[in-house]
Parts: structure tokens; sequence; C-alpha cells
């Protein structure tokens, strides 16, 4: 695992599956003291210790605050560990440490998926090879449309190319305030009906 830099909050939720939300959560209840920094105004994750993030969510209903705290500790202390223990219990990280390696993986695949350039929308992040804009992508998914629609709307994107922008999207969000809805989707038609051509009035 790479342990040579930090991680944006974002970047962190993306790799480990925690919630943006409760990732901050985890930082300031100072779980994760020692590991994260404060540069321009953001929060910083050094990689160490997205084991200990990730395993902090998944035993947050799990352990007594005082036991999840002491076995964090331990994980952090030591990156080599592949269990730990705080009687009674015994807490294999290995399935803990796999999931994080996929999540950096996976990562690294998103970026090298997305291009920037000034000269394509704007400089607006696309699927390389592609004027799809990733965000488009990820706001469909967030509204609710599955990847089977999305690659009919676009035959040419794989749906790997379509995980990939949402989880580019996860890491690298949108700046400024969220778009809302689109007209079409925030409005529930008047009425329907079903015609047929012939009742269509003649163009002359």
């Amino acid at each position: 695992m790479n342990i040579a830099h930090a991680l944006t909050a974002s970047e962190a939720a993306s790799v480990t599956g925690v919630p943006l939300k409760q990732v901050n959560r985890i930082i300031d209840a100072g779980l994760m003291r020692g590991f994260v920094r404060k540069e321009r105004g953001s929060r910083l994750i050094a990689s160490p210790a997205l084991i200990g993030l990730r395993l902090a969510y998944l035993t947050a209903d799990a352990l007594t605050p005082s036991t999840r705290q002491r076995i964090l500790q331990k994980v952090l202390s030591d990156q080599t560990r592949t269990k730990v223990e705080e009687a009674p219990l015994t807490v294999d990280l290995q399935p803990v440490i796999l999931e994080v390696q996929a999540g950096l993986d996976r990562l690294e695949r998103a970026r090298q998926a997305v291009k920037v350039d000034p000269a394509i929308l704007g400089g607006e992040p696309v699927l390389t090879g592609t004027r799809v804009a990733v965000y488009d992508i990820a706001d469909m998914l967030n509204a609710g449309d599955s990847a089977d629609a999305i690659a009919a709307a676009y035959p040419h994107l794989t749906h790997d190319q379509i995980s990939l922008a949402s989880e580019y999207a996860t890491a690298y969000p949108r700046r400024g305030r969220p778009r809302g809805k689109p007209a079409w989707r925030a409005k529930a038609p008047k009425s329907t009906r079903t015609i047929k051509l012939d009742d269509l009035p003649s163009v002359s």
C-alpha cells in the first residue's frame, strides 16, 4: 500500500467506502489524532490511517467507545499488523486491508479514466476519449438511473467507465453549490394521453 501521501476527506471517503459525513465525524471524535492535518482549509488524512478509518466505521455500533478507541490506537500505532487483540476480542484486519487496497487501486483507475482539458467542455472533467462529463454521469446515478440505463443512453460507454465516473465524482466533488434537478426531472407531467399519428394536425 502506498503510504507516502495524504488524501483529502473526499478521497478517503471514496477509497474506504465511508460516507464523507462519517469521515468527518470520526475525525472530530479524535479517533484519527496524529494522522490528520489541515492544509488550505482542507483536512488531509495520512494514507496509513485509512485502515483505521474503515475499521472505525465498521465497528461504530459493535463496540463500546472505549474499546473501539483502544483497538484503533493499536491499529494506527503499527501499520504492519494483520490482526489486533483487545481481550477478549481478536480483530482480523486482513479483510479491511484488502478493501482499502482495492479502494486505492480503484481511485487510481478513476483518475486515469478521466481527462481535464481546457479545450474540452471548458475544462470540465470528462471520461477519456469522450466529451461525456463525469459529473453528468454521477448526477444520473444519484438521481436513480441505473448503469444499464446510462449505458443505453451512451452506447459508447462501458459499465466500467460509468462506475469510474461515479468513483471520481465521489473523490473530487464538483465545486460550488450542487446542481438542482433538471426541469424535466423536477416536474411530473400534468397529464398523459396516447394519440395516433393521424390525429396530429397537418402542416401546410
